[in-house]
C-alpha cells in the first residue's frame, strides 16, 4: 500500500482534479470561461521554464557524454526510432479513414458558415507563407533573443545541441560551463517540483474552461471526426505504445512503461501542450530507469520533431478537405503524399495548445485547398488537441525506451524493476 501511495499519489491526483474539472465545466457550460485564469497562472509557469528546462537538460546532457560517438549512437538512434512510430501511427490512420469516411455525415452548411465568417481573417495570413518560408523558420530563427520563446522550440533545441557538442568537444577547459550546465539542469527541475504543488488545481480549472467552451462544438458537425480520431488513438495508444515497450525491454518494459505513465498522460490531457509535458515525462523517464543523457534528449527533442498525434490528425485533415472539395484519393500515389505530408505536418506543428497553424498551412500550400479552407481544419485542430497531445507526448516517453534498447542493449533496464 505504501509502495502504491508513493508510485500513484501524484498522478492520481492529477487526475482527480481533471476529471472534477471536466464536471464543473460540463456544468457551468460557457461560464467555465471564468476559471481559465486559476489554470492560464498554471500554464504561464510551466511555459515560462520550458525554454530554460530545455536549454539545460539537452546541453548538460550532450557536454557531460563521456564520448562523441555514444552522443552519434544516440541521435542516430532517435531518428530512426521517431521515423518509424511516425510511419506507422500515419499507416494506422489511413486504415482507419478507410474503414469510416470522416467526410460522411458532416454538416456541410456549417462549415460554409465557418468558412464565411473566417475567410477574410485569414486568408491574407496564409498567402503570405510559401512552402519554403514555412520548413525556413521551422528549424531556424533570425535573431538569438527569438530562442527564448515556447514558440521557437525546434530551433532552440537545434542550438541546444550545437551548443552542448562544442562544450563536449572543448573537454576540460569547458569545466566550468560544464557544471553549470548541470547545476542549472538540477535547478529546473526543483523548479518543476515547486510549480507541481499547484498542478491540481491549475489543471482542474484549465480543463473546466476547455470543456465548458468546446462541449457542444464536439457535438457539431465534427462529431464523426472526433470518434473515428479516438478510436485510432486508443488503439495506437494501448496496443503500439505495448508494443514499443515490449520491444524496449520486454515484460519488464511493459510494466515500467504503464506503471509510470499515469502522470504524463494525464498533464498531457489537461493542458493540450507537449512543451508543458516535458517536466512531468522528465520525472516519468527517470522512474523508469532510462538514462539520463537519452531521457534529456530524446524527450525535448520529441516535443518539436516526433508528434504520433499530429500525424493521425494531419490525414484525418488531408481527407477530410479531400472529401470536402471532392477530390479522389483512392489511388497509391495520392496515398503516398498523404503519408508523407502528415509525417511534415507532425513535425513542423508547435508544442503548446493551438499549435498546428503552421502544419494546417502547410496542407493547404501543398495541395492548392483556398485559404478560406484554414478554419475547417483548425476545428478538427480544436476537437482533438487533448488525445492528439496524449499521443504526441507519452510516445517520446515509451520511445526514449526503445533508444535505450538499441544504444545501451537488452540490459539497458538491469535488475531495477526484476
Amino acid at each position: 500500500m505504501k509502495n502504491f501511495i508513493k508510485n500513484y499519489a501524484t498522478p492520481l491526483i492529477l487526475l482527480l482534479a481533471i476529471i472534477l474539472g471536466g464536471i464543473l465545466g460540463a456544468i457551468m457550460g460557457p461560464q467555465a470561461k471564468v476559471l481559465e485564469p486559476l489554470g492560464q497562472i498554471f500554464l504561464n509557469l510551466i511555459f515560462t521554464i520550458i525554454v530554460p528546462l530545455v536549454f539545460f537538460s539537452i546541453t548538460s546532457s550532450i557536454a557531460n557524454m563521456g564520448e562523441m560517438k555514444r552522443l552519434g549512437k544516440i541521435l542516430v538512434t532517435i531518428v530512426a526510432v521517431f521515423a518509424i512510430t511516425a510511419i506507422l501511427s500515419a499507416l494506422i490512420s489511413i486504415v482507419g479513414v478507410y474503414i469510416v469516411n470522416p467526410i460522411e455525415g458532416v454538416d456541410e452548411q456549417a462549415i460554409e458558415s465557418i468558412l464565411a465568417d473566417n475567410n477574410s481573417e485569414i486568408s491574407e495570413e496564409a498567402k503570405a507563407l510559401s512552402l519554403p518560408e514555412q520548413l525556413v523558420k521551422t528549424v531556424t530563427v533570425n535573431d538569438f533573443s527569438q530562442l527564448f520563446s515556447k514558440n521557437n522550440m525546434l530551433q532552440l533545441i537545434i542550438i541546444s545541441v550545437i551548443f552542448g557538442i562544442s562544450v563536449a568537444m572543448v573537454g576540460d577547459k569547458a569545466k566550468v560551463i560544464k557544471d553549470f550546465l548541470s547545476a542549472g539542469s538540477e535547478v529546473m527541475m526543483k523548479m518543476v517540483k515547486i510549480i507541481m504543488y499547484y498542478g491540481p488545481l491549475g489543471l482542474a480549472c484549465y480543463f473546466a474552461s476547455i470543456i465548458g467552451q468546446l462541449g457542444t462544438q464536439i457535438l457539431a458537425g465534427y462529431l464523426k471526426v472526433f470518434l473515428l480520431y479516438i478510436a485510432i488513438s486508443i488503439i495506437y495508444y494501448f496496443v503500439f505504445f505495448s508494443i514499443y515497450a515490449y520491444v524496449a525491454a520486454g515484460k519488464t518494459g511493459f510494466r515500467v512503461f504503464w506503471r509510470n505513465s499515469l502522470a504524463p498522460a494525464v498533464t498531457a490531457l489537461a493542458t493540450c501542450s507537449s512543451a508543458a509535458s516535458i517536466p512531468v515525462n522528465l520525472q516519468a523517464a527517470k522512474k523508469m530507469g532510462i538514462p539520463d543523457d537519452i531521457a534529456e534528449t530524446v524527450i525535448p527533442l520529441g516535443v518539436s520533431t516526433h508528434k504520433d498525434g499530429s500525424v493521425i490528425g494531419g490525414v484525418l485533415k488531408v481527407v477530410f478537405l479531400f472529401g470536402l472539395f471532392g477530390k479522389d484519393y483512392n489511388n497509391i500515389p495520392m496515398l503516398l503524399s498523404i503519408l508523407i505530408v502528415s509525417l511534415l505536418v507532425g513535425a513542423v506543428m508547435g508544442a503548446i495548445p493551438g499549435g498546428g497553424m503552421i502544419g494546417e498551412m502547410l496542407i493547404l500550400s501543398i495541395y492548392g485547398f483556398p485559404p478560406s479552407a484554414l478554419p475547417v481544419i483548425a476545428v478538427i485542430s480544436t476537437i482533438i488537441d487533448a488525445p492528439a497531445t496524449l499521443l504526441n507526448s507519452s510516445g517520446n516517453t515509451v520511445c526514449a525506451m526503445m533508444v535505450a534498447r538499441f544504444v545501451d542493449g537488452k540490459k539497458w533496464l538491469g535488475d531495477k524493476y526484476k
